[in-house]
């Protein structure tokens, strides 16, 4: 896959999830189904994970060879105070602009670097960019099976 496209892509998801979580009923946004995440949740998710995903195309940039520490959701603080899903959707909006013009200023040898990730035998920037845009769709998929799905459907990822 070229880097373009990828860059493309990930430009395109902002679009995709901002449409996508308009059509979806406000209701629907917090309920709960079964032990998973709400869509509020992912949304949520999607939205501060941007934030980690700048710093780590950032470190990239500069680094020679740069040492990724693991991203536990976990591990951030539990939110205080619910941001808008209108909220939401501007922070992932913003940070994601901001991603992709990091990205497009990027020369070739940044595509090539490797980092260090102690979860991955392999770990280099072109991967790191692709997984930003496959963690974009597997929550995106999510959500709408959680909208969708009637609850004996609803299966863990």
């Amino acid at each position: 896959m070229k880097n373009e496209m990828i860059v493309e892509a990930l430009k395109l998801n902002a679009e995709v999830l901002s449409g996508f979580i308009k059509s979806i009923p406000e209701e629907a946004m917090m309920k709960r189904r079964k032990d998973f995440w709400t869509i509020y949740e992912h949304l949520d998710h999607l939205a501060s994970a941007q934030a980690m995903l700048c710093g780590r195309i950032e470190n990239f940039i500069q680094e020679e060879k740069p040492v990724v520490k693991p991203y536990n959701p976990a591990d951030k603080p539990v939110i205080k105070k619910m941001r808008t899903i209108t909220k939401l959707l501007e922070d992932f909006s913003k940070l994601r602009a901001k991603q992709v013009v990091l990205l497009e200023g990027c020369a070739d040898d940044v595509w090539g670097k490797t980092a260090q990730h102690p979860q991955y035998s392999e770990y280099n920037f072109e991967t790191m960019v692709r997984h930003i845009l496959f963690h974009d769709g597997s929550h995106m998929y999510r959500m709408e099976e959680l909208w969708l799905l009637k609850d004996e459907f609803i299966k863990p990822a």
